[in-house]
């Protein structure tokens, strides 16, 4: 049986209009909190699994490797994640596995956590689950997508030092437990199925961010194919109406557990 905990990463801000996309201002400024530059809190919620021996990581969060302009723009709050997984019990060679829904640096930071000027991987035993597709854009992101992959250090010690398993499409890594590639936010982007005997959950990743984006046609400016953000909330949504399940939400400052049946969809 698999037991699902939300990690609290630590938060940071972004641009209330790139997350809303195509949405005007005016239909969600009086919905939506934001600061003097309109820029949205924005929590870092990740994923822990825990089936057997089995201890399932999804994201690792921003990390603490900012550098001064990054921490001006996006005016992070503490790196959280190693508390967090010390107030359940755990700690960072505890971690089996880290599941990936994308490499954004809000999402891969946290791969790697600085001690002064030496750098080391965070969770040094686990076995890392990346979409083929979304490494290799990583990697080498064109022109589009350079500014959203900061961090090329962290994947080069990960590539050295780390154990990577690249994967395509949707592949059962435990039990009950699948990464479901779906692209839309990237061109990798996967979210990941909890299917348990007592319970039914997604964790969409940036695919539906926050209770805001589980509209259909919400979708952000960030996301690089709007059409495939569509038909991949369309795919979850359909998934979690089978099972009567739960949505669980990355970004939200306020909400974890959505369950299906309190949308309007």
């Amino acid at each position: 049986m698999s037991k699902v905990f939300k990690v609290h990463a630590g938060n940071y801000w972004s641009d209330g209009g790139a997350l809303m996309g195509v949405l005007p201002y005016a239909i969600w400024k009086d919905k939506i909190k934001t600061d003097e530059r309109r820029r949205q809190k924005m929590d870092l919620n990740l994923l822990l699994i825990v089936s057997g021996q089995r201890r399932i990581l999804v994201d690792t969060g921003l990390g603490n490797r900012l550098n001064h302009k990054q921490r001006e723009i996006y005016q992070p709050g503490e790196f959280a994640l190693p508390a967090s997984l010390a107030e359940l019990g755990f700690t960072d060679r505890d971690i089996t596995d880290v599941v990936m829904t994308h490499l954004h640096f809000d999402h891969a930071g946290g791969i790697v956590t600085g001690f002064g000027n030496q750098d080391a991987l965070t969770f040094p035993k686990a076995k890392y689950w990346i979409q083929k597709d979304e490494w290799k854009i990583a990697k080498n992101p064109d022109g589009l997508n350079k500014a959203a992959y900061l961090f090329e250090h962290q994947l080069g010690l990960l590539e050295s030092h780390g154990n990577i398993e690249l994967i395509d499409g949707e592949v059962e890594i435990h039990t009950g437990i699948s990464c479901v590639k779906c692209g839309g936010h990237t061109m990798g982007s996967q979210y990941v199925q909890i299917d348990s005997p007592d319970a039914f959950y997604i964790y969409a990743g940036d695919i539906i961010a926050t209770k805001f984006h589980t509209s259909l046609a919400i979708t952000s400016a960030y996301d690089v194919c709007r059409q495939d953000t569509f038909k991949a909330k369309k795919e979850i949504y359909e998934r979690l109406k089978a099972r009567n399940g739960i949505l669980l939400l990355d970004h939200d400052t306020r909400e974890w557990e959505v369950p299906i049946s309190s949308l309007r969809i």
